[in-house]
């Protein structure tokens, strides 16, 4: 009986042994799986919580860039960023894993993009304005916009750099307010007051053709030689000169001449017969006004902007007086052959939102504009 009693407590000590195991082994794995499910769920929300812009932990300074040659001309960049951010990064490469450097935004820096590459910019920057002080860098694309997707929205359209009136240059003066209006208008109305342009409309005279590579006039027979301002052969470049068409109000032929060497382009006023070159001078394409006896252009300005002429014509000389000349800050002329007068103080121009020139392959977001000159100025 004794060993019965032993051998039964034996078994149930085994069995209580095995089920101990297996309660510890249950609670061992379910610990496991615990601590798996919860460094799972952390890593997920740690990706989750990943921003775009990510760099390497070393230290960046604007010496770490590539060093570049600067830009002289605005015109020769292939497009322009613009930013209202107070600060933007600057990548090392097109990369979000590449190192950066934030940098603070100053009012005039420039930002030139001369490629696209993913997500990125490629741009040229001076230092603190210093051209002989240059880098390239990445920008990201979200932090800019490229001035081929830029519209008129939110421009200063009434803001100038200077202005001239009857011979008195003002370049206090920052506002068109003082000579006048201008806002932007649809295409629909720049096409509508265009059919009803007040304007003289230059149509070339066919007694005016290209013989033996000179401009000749004939009339009754005669023939009369047009020489241009300039020599048509030049030492260190080409000049070319083209028949626009002739101004019935002025009575002269109208001739648009350039220069590949000087990078100078102008229209210039002739009457064949006299053999006299006048003293009237056009930068940008002529609109000749009857009614208010002006000739008037605008052009893309060189360096900010775009420029707005009006001249007085003078017939007893068939010369000029400068009236109004004004330089606007924020835009460029996109065709100088499309702007015109729609009555004797409306004039409306096609314009681009930006001041550098177009990029290769992108389309421009052309606008357009209507200008209004108060009466009393003529």
């Amino acid at each position: 009986m004794l060993l019965d009693s032993v051998i039964t407590d034996i078994f149930a000590n085994k069995i209580e042994h095995a089920q101990m195991k297996a309660l510890y082994q249950f609670l061992l794995v379910s610990t496991i799986v615990g601590t798996v499910t919860a460094c799972n769920s952390q890593n997920k929300k740690t990706e989750s919580d990943k921003v775009e812009v990510q760099a390497t932990p070393r230290v960046v300074t604007l010496a770490d860039f590539k060093k570049i040659k600067g830009v002289d001309n605005v015109q020769e960049v292939p497009f322009q960023l613009f930013t209202k951010m107070d600060s933007v990064h600057f990548f090392i490469a097109p990369s979000a894993d590449s190192a950066y450097l934030k940098v603070q935004r100053h009012k005039l820096d420039n930002y030139y993009g001369f490629e696209e590459v993913g997500g990125f910019y490629a741009i040229h920057y001076s230092i603190e304005n210093n051209i002989s002080n240059s880098i390239q860098a990445f920008v990201l694309k979200s932090e800019f916009t490229a001035s081929f997707d830029l519209t008129l929205k939110g421009a200063k359209l009434d803001e100038i750099r200077s202005s001239t009136y009857k011979a008195v240059d003002d370049f206090k003066n920052k506002s068109f307010d003082a000579y006048g209006t201008i806002a932007e208008v649809s295409e629909q109305e720049f096409l509508k007051a265009s059919a009803h342009r007040v304007d003289e409309v230059l149509v070339k005279n066919p007694d005016v053709k290209l013989k033996n590579n000179i401009w000749t006039y004939t009339d009754k027979d005669k023939a009369y030689r047009i020489t241009p301002y300039e020599n048509t052969s030049e030492e260190e470049g080409t000049f070319y000169n083209a028949y626009i068409g002739q101004s019935k109000f002025m009575g002269l032929q109208v001739f648009h001449e350039s220069s590949d060497a000087t990078n100078e382009t102008y229209y210039t006023f002739y009457e064949p017969i006299a053999s006299v070159r006048y003293d009237l001078y056009a930068a940008g394409y002529p609109q000749v006004l009857p009614a208010r006896s002006c000739l008037s252009w605008v052009t893309s300005n060189s360096s900010v902007g775009s420029d707005f002429v009006i001249s007085r014509y003078v017939p007893s000389e068939k010369g000029q007086q400068g009236l109004l000349y004004v330089n606007f800050t924020n835009f460029k002329i996109a065709d100088d052959e499309k702007a015109f007068w729609a009555d004797k103080n409306t004039y409306y121009a096609a314009v681009y939102p930006l001041n550098s020139s177009p990029a290769k392959g992108k389309t421009q977001k052309m606008a357009f504009v209507k200008i209004q000159v108060k009466e009393e100025l003529f």
